[in-house]
């Protein structure tokens, strides 16, 4: 058996024999280069990351393009570092899960340090200060999800932690919210001689970079209206040859470390397996399993120079082209699929992503609306083909037994992701003068589907437990006492949910889809086995072509 921290030059043969690759630099020697001369440093350490980014540096490192290794900074789960990090000396074993059913394997050492980014941790957090004030120091990227950017709440305003980080200025010995810590980091770099920086939000949703800059410019605006910052400080932000904050699509399907696949590494002679679950509920492992297919764009902005990460799949291009290529994907090629399937599996008692493909309503209603209602209204990026994507996804990826996805995962945080999984297309009908708003019939029942989920009972009136939501307890206080069967006024149930121009980009009322949204959600709650029969209904009421 190898484990993930033997020395894999002297013990190559052994990592060898149990199929895993091998890095071809000096892990000490990267660590060194990086705490003296950072050039990347990335917030979020986890499974994306670690499967993702790490990789892209991994291959950088193995062709002499970058010198030093990522310093990755934890946000959020403090045991991540502990645990994962710090006890496998930064080391990551890649899983790649292809479609034949086969696992391949590279272990990856491009990671330097592992950071917790909190002011609680005070030797980490002066640590962090020192990499921001060094001027070697290139490009920032983040992972942090949707909700880690959050400076307002649901009802547009500043939340509590912002308003006190506000309050406090950059130089608090206690900030809370991601972008106050960000925004005061940014201002040590500012102090130490306005060096240069690109700041790479590479999360999944649309202008990333744009949402990105704005709350952190929210943090930093109301430290200069307290005489917290200078006006040179703003000044430096805006000044895209010093501070970039460039927009960008990624897009893997990265599911939690599954059992399954630590069965079959152990099996295959790996022995650090063990899937850990933190305290705040993180699924994190030694290994990282992800899919083969892969993209990563974005825009080139980068005032303080950058390796060359075109050598390594990276796609950069202009603003534009990187939009046009993530709300293919957000807006309509993948993204608003994912989270139809992860609302009606978990509705139809499904566990997996791939079970739910071999489901001919499921099915049928995901390529409906992919192609009947997302593509005529998406913009042809030219980089990557609308139409092509769509096919891969529908026909490769999301039918993948060996990628151990769940509609669980997915449903995670969907009050956050709706506004652009759903919102953009929807906006795109209101505003065309071809299309209207109203034709609309999968979406609709998509947000219905999402009110019927929040009642936390499936098809067949067993009880489940919904994903984690920042909202979950403020949305389900309209519906949870509903039981199936109940005669309600689905208007006055669902009226604050579908007006709320915050979760759907829209006052859904003032477009002419509430009432329809209403229609739908009386026939899910109708009865046992009304959501599987409701969608039957929409899959043959539609008549796309395509």
């Amino acid at each position: 058996m190898v484990k993930l921290t033997d020395d894999y030059v002297s013990q190559e043969p052994r990592f060898t024999s149990a199929k895993i690759t091998v890095p071809k630099y000096n892990q000490q020697e990267i660590t060194d280069s990086a705490n003296e001369n950072p050039v990347w440093v990335h917030f979020g350490g986890g499974n994306l990351f670690r499967c993702f980014h790490a990789k892209i540096a991994q291959d950088l490192l193995n062709i002499g393009e970058l010198k030093g290794g990522i310093i990755v900074a934890e946000t959020y789960d403090e045991e991540v570092v502990d645990r994962i990090y710090k006890e496998y000396n930064n080391r990551i074993l890649s899983v790649t899960m292809l479609e034949d059913g086969t696992l391949k394997k590279e272990l990856l050492a491009s990671v330097a340090d592992a950071i917790y980014a909190n002011q609680d941790r005070v030797d980490d957090w002066k640590k962090l200060v020192k990499i921001f004030e060094n001027p070697s120091l290139q490009f920032v990227t983040l992972s942090i999800t949707e909700k880690g950017y959050t400076v307002k709440d649901v009802n547009g305003e500043l939340t509590s932690f912002v308003q006190n980080d506000i309050k406090a200025g950059p130089l608090a010995e206690k900030l809370q919210a991601n972008m106050s810590l960000i925004a005061a980091l940014l201002y040590k770099r500012f102090k130490a001689g306005s060096y240069p920086i690109a700041m790479v939000s590479t999360d999944n949703f649309s202008e990333n970079g744009k949402r990105f800059q704005e709350n952190v410019m929210e943090v930093v605006n109301g430290w200069y209206e307290n005489s917290l910052v200078e006006k040179d400080f703003i000044e430096y932000l805006e000044d895209t040859t010093k501070v970039t904050f460039p927009w960008s699509m990624i897009d893997r399907i990265t599911p939690n470390p599954a059992k399954s696949v630590a069965d079959e590494l152990k099996e295959e002679g790996f022995e650090d397996t063990q899937i850990v679950h933190t305290n705040k509920h993180t699924n994190i492992a030694p290994f990282g399993n992800t899919e083969e297919t892969h993209y990563l764009v974005i825009e080139d902005a980068f005032p303080n120079g950058r390796p060359d990460l075109g050598k390594v799949g990276v796609i950069l291009t202009d603003r534009e082209t990187v939009n046009d290529a993530d709300q293919m994907k957000v807006t309509a090629c993948l993204n608003p699929l994912h989270t139809a399937l992860a609302i009606f599996g978990n509705l139809l008692g499904y566990k997996s992503i791939s079970a739910e493909m071999e489901d001919n309503d499921l099915k049928k209603l995901v390529e409906n609306l992919g192609y009947g209602e997302d593509l005529p209204v998406v913009k042809d990026p030219k980089i990557i083909n609308p139409k092509t994507f769509i096919n891969e996804l529908l026909t490769k990826r999301l039918p993948n037994k060996n990628i151990p996805d769940t509609p669980q995962r997915i449903a995670s945080d969907t009050s956050q992701k709706i506004p652009i999984r759903y919102g953009v297309t929807i906006n795109h009908y209101v505003e065309s003068d071809d299309l209207k708003a109203t034709d609309l019939e999968c979406i609709p029942l998509i947000i219905a589907g999402w009110c019927r989920y929040l009642m936390a009972v499936d098809d067949e009136g067993n009880e489940f437990t919904p994903s984690p939501d920042p909202l979950l307890n403020e949305m389900q206080g309209y519906v949870a006492d509903i039981k199936l069967g109940d005669k309600v006024d689905s208007h006055d149930r669902l009226k604050e949910i579908l007006s709320n121009e915050s979760i759907f980009g829209n006052d859904l009322y003032s477009i002419g889809l509430g009432s329809k949204v209403e229609e739908y959600f009386t026939k899910l709650i109708s009865a046992k086995g009304a959501v599987r029969k409701t969608i039957k209904e929409v899959n043959e009421k539609v008549n796309y072509e395509f």
